[in-house]
């Protein structure tokens, strides 16, 4: 099996422990993202950290203040994030790395 399978099993095994009902909390995670990634005052390592906590504001306000809601806030977050970068990196196509053509 190679890591592309292994990756793509994993995350669509996290996708299936995500509430139905809380996709949309997913898409607007990801649209949240976007924008941020355009803002010129947001720092790029804060994004992964807002887009995380909305997830969560937005999961415990649908679901309720329950720890199972926390989770799929967090769930939910790392999902928006891996969407966007897998959209990302699939769009770049199978251009070189500095760090893939040194070795690392």
């Amino acid at each position: 099996m190679d890591h592309a399978t292994i990756v793509n099993f994993t995350w669509g095994a996290v996708a299936n422990y995500i509430d139905p009902t809380l996709i949309i909390v997913v898409l607007a995670c990801w649209a949240l993202g976007f924008a941020l990634k355009r803002t010129p005052n947001v720092p790029n390592w804060s994004i992964i950290y807002i887009v995380t906590a909305v997830a969560v504001v937005l999961a415990v306000g649908l679901l309720g203040f329950t720890t199972a809601a926390i989770i799929q806030g967090i769930l939910c977050g790392a999902l928006a994030v891996y969407g966007h970068q897998l959209v990302k990196q699939t769009s770049k196509g199978g251009g070189s790395n500095a760090d893939h053509s040194n070795g690392q």
